[in-house]
Formats: structure tokens, sequence, C-alpha cells
């Protein structure tokens, strides 16, 4: 599978990786303290361009990332989300993360809900977690609806030791047993 023609379509979004075209997004999503409160807190633009670089290298690397999530009517990046397994990470991971202008509309449901189904049909992965700080409801209860569960607390790797964080999951025959 060449990662760079991975697409997947909903009915309202796009997922794809992440192209050049979608660094001014990523940054100002990244700029906007409240959209990234819980995916690593605000951040210059200079520092968004490693992070994006550092999606990139991961589909590069490991033939999978978190996607840039398109919005169909207006072909606008509008989030990140999908599978992300980086090194030290308490285990194969789809997450999330949406430009404020996005919430509210239900796009993380349609677009989670897909790339679950490509962590666990294209990707062959057995097992996926949720890394969810405790103060994020809208994302505890996304992970619910999902069909995940809480399963404790968790920690990740330096440089993000000290964030609080709760592993939320389910097997891939939890989600094939959803569907």
């Amino acid at each position: 599978m060449n990662w760079q023609n991975i697409r997947i379509e909903t009915e309202r979004l796009v997922l794809r990786p992440p192209q050049a075209e979608d660094f001014d997004g990523w940054a100002a999503n990244m700029a906007d303290a409240e959209s990234a409160r819980f995916i690593g807190g605000q951040q210059p633009r200079a520092v968004a361009w490693r992070g994006f670089l550092t999606m990139v290298g991961s589909w590069a690397i490991q033939g999978f990332g978190m996607f840039s999530v398109i919005e169909k009517d207006t072909g606008r990046w509008i989030g990140r989300m999908g599978p992300w397994f980086p090194e030290g990470w308490p285990g194969r991971e789809v997450g999330w993360g949406l430009a404020r202008h996005a919430w509210g509309k239900g796009y993380a449901m349609e677009g989670a809900a897909a790339c679950m189904d490509f962590a666990f049909d294209q990707l062959g992965w057995d097992d996926v977690i949720h890394n969810i700080d405790p103060a994020n409801a809208p994302s505890q209860a996304l992970a619910a609806r999902l069909g995940s569960r809480l399963r404790g607390p968790g920690r990740l790797p330096p440089p993000f030791q000290d964030a609080p964080v709760e592993i939320w999951g389910q097997t891939r025959d939890e989600w094939k047993r959803r569907a």
C-alpha cells in the first residue's frame, strides 16, 4: 500500500496523508490555545512546523500517521486524526484534534469511526487506544460513543511525561461487534 495514495472519504470528509498546503491550517490550529489545549498545547509556527513534519515522517517511515481532515464542501483543512504510534507510546492510538471552527458538527465521530476501520482493517491492529486528558470531557464522550471504555491512568513518554492522561480503548473484536 503506497501511503501517498491513501484516501478515505466519508459523507462530509476526506481523510488523506498531510500535504504541504495543509500546514497553514495546522499552524493556525496549534496557535489557538483552546484548540491546542489537549494536543500538546499552544505552539508558535516554527514549533508547529516540526510537529507537522513529524506526522509526515510517520507516514513515510511507518506507513501510517494521522490524516489531514478536509471538509468536502469547502476543501478546507479542519484537523488531524488517525493512527499514531510513536516510540514509547502506551499503545497503538487512534487520536483526533479538530480546529475550533469544526467543533460541534459531528465531524470527530464521522472521521474517527473511519480511522478505527482503517486501523483494524488496513493496518491489522488488534487493539486501539485513545490517550485523553482527564479534563477533556468532549474527547471522553467521543471515545465512549465509539465504543471504547476507560482502562485507567496512563503515562506518555518524554516530553509529555507530566501530562495527565487516561487510556481509553477497545479491541478489534469489540469494534466489529459494535458495527
